[in-house]
């Protein structure tokens, strides 16, 4: 990895007593246990009070409707006002609140209490994607997202920012130029460099996804390949002076040497449940250690996630990278011993940047 000798947050490390040397070390989750919806949140408030223990900055909450087997949680802003009275000092954020899906209105009314609650630590990604079976329920459609996106995205903006709408009226709990508004706060998901662009050119952050489909002349790629022209593509339209914000999302599960064998028993038939629609072409006749490169899974002890991870350059040009266990089929105490290692063996070989003392 790559030294930030020169990365903003030093500037903050010195108030915080963070070590910055590298990206943000960040925690994701899906809530995909198998288990009931109340175990999900409780074993998801129980990683995020890990993370926050062991030194991570961030910890981000995905949305997603109807079906569990896609992911356990229909209301983010709502399970995160509870992680806040749960935590102390960790960043929040959304990962992603589809927009189209919503009122952007009571997004942002949500959002304004929220980050009241959490004093200043809510972080807003967005995205336009989802799953096209859920949009009619929401009065809209899959083929119209982006222009919803774009609307909502508006509204959202200019309530942040202390505006108003042309019906005159302003968001409570407003701005009160205490911490950055919201609206800096603010980040966009997307796979391409068009988006990326828009992306940049808005001065939000910047979301890459822990894999995605590869390039049809090129199926074997790397995922670095086909992210570091989206993130040429959003620092090109950055504005002057607006600081980048990048976070990678990756999936790793660090584990003891002696519970590899099981992790990798159940994650093959896992992954290979869905691994063609992960990268975009028949991966049935791979190995497990080939399928594993092929969906961007880094499963192994420190030592192996470390080396895997070394290679990867869109780390070195992230802000913030954020680790998930999904897609291996991680029980609660897999995932908790993973927050651990990551923090405590990986972080420090890869020069990430964690937060020192304890809180709880």
């Amino acid at each position: 990895m790559t030294p930030h000798p020169t990365d903003p947050q030093a500037t903050d490390a010195r108030a915080t007593g963070t070590q910055v040397t590298g990206p943000k070390l960040g925690f994701f989750t899906r809530l995909l246990e198998d288990a009931p919806a109340a175990d999900r949140y409780r074993f998801a408030l129980e990683q995020i009070e890990t993370a926050e223990d062991f030194g991570f900055q961030s910890a981000w909450v995905a949305q997603h409707h109807f079906s569990a087997a896609e992911g356990g949680l229909p209301s983010p802003l709502v399970f995160l006002s509870h992680a806040a009275a749960r935590t102390r000092r960790i960043s929040l954020g959304t990962a992603i609140i589809t927009l189209p899906m919503e009122n952007a209105v009571r997004v942002a009314e949500d959002a304004a209490v929220l980050d009241e609650l959490s004093a200043g630590r809510l972080e807003i990604g967005l995205g336009s994607g989802g799953n096209p079976k859920s949009f009619p329920a929401f009065g809209t459609s899959f083929d119209e997202r982006r222009e919803v996106f774009a609307d909502n995205l508006a509204t959202l903006r200019t309530l942040f920012s202390g505006d108003r709408l042309p019906t005159a009226h302003g968001l409570y709990p407003a701005p009160d130029g205490q911490r950055p508004n919201l609206e800096r706060r603010l980040w966009q998901a997307t796979f391409s460099a068009g988006g990326a662009g828009a992306a940049g050119a808005a001065g939000d952050g910047l979301m890459l996804s822990r894999t995605q489909p590869r390039p049809q002349d090129d199926p074997a790629a790397h995922l670095d390949e086909v992210q570091l022209p989206v993130i040429d593509t959003y620092l090109s339209q950055l504005p002057d002076g607006a600081e980048p914000r990048i976070l990678a999302s990756r999936t790793a599960v660090v584990a003891d040497a002696e519970d590899l064998p099981r992790l990798r028993e159940i994650t093959e038939p896992a992954l290979r449940a869905e691994a063609d629609r992960l990268v975009g072409y028949d991966t049935s006749s791979l190995t497990l250690a080939e399928l594993l490169i092929a969906t961007d899974t880094y499963l192994g002890t420190p030592e192996q996630v470390s080396e895997r991870l070394q290679h990867d350059r869109v780390l070195d040009r992230a802000t913030d990278v954020s680790f998930q266990v999904h897609s291996v089929p991680a029980t609660n105490e897999t995932a908790l011993r993973s927050i651990e290692l990551l923090a405590t063996e990986v972080a420090p070989a890869l020069g990430f940047s964690v937060t020192k003392e304890k809180v709880h």
